[in-house]
């Protein structure tokens, strides 16, 4: 059996979906849309992080979008739009697709993801600094 390429299973999901510029994920984001973060925490400590971002590991995010798991997140069962956003675009993209595959409607990406969106003038801060603003 040939393995699937990553390039073409990316492509595929990208056909499915609403592909964002960082300029109009922000514009949604401004309108109630939530981004959600989906790199590793060592990424986001080494690179920072979209300023109001919520952060949802890949490993976890299907678990945390189902409502009937264990690790079920209420982030997840409110009626916005859910923008994902990865280092390049790959995983937001699988990750967007598979949200969509479980019913979560309303879903879309950052076509470039973090590295894109901050190369564009996005509004991003320190882990450290996201931390802290997340627990006040």
């Amino acid at each position: 059996m040939a393995i699937k390429s990553i390039h073409s299973m990316v492509e595929a999901a990208k056909a499915e979906l609403t592909n964002l510029s960082p300029t109009e994920a922000k514009e949604r984001i401004d309108a109630g849309a939530l981004l959600v973060d989906i790199r590793d925490v060592r990424e986001l400590q080494r690179e920072g992080v979209a300023i109001g971002a919520h952060h949802a590991p890949r490993g976890m995010l299907e678990f945390w979008v189902s409502p009937d798991s264990p690790y079920h997140s209420d982030v997840f069962a409110d009626d916005r739009e859910y923008i994902f956003c990865c280092a390049a675009g790959w995983r937001s993209a699988l990750a967007a697709k598979a949200m969509q595959d479980m019913g979560l409607e309303n879903v879309s990406h950052v076509e470039t993801g973090f590295a894109g969106w901050r190369d564009d003038g996005m509004p991003i801060q320190p882990y450290d600094e996201w931390k802290a603003a997340r627990s006040t």
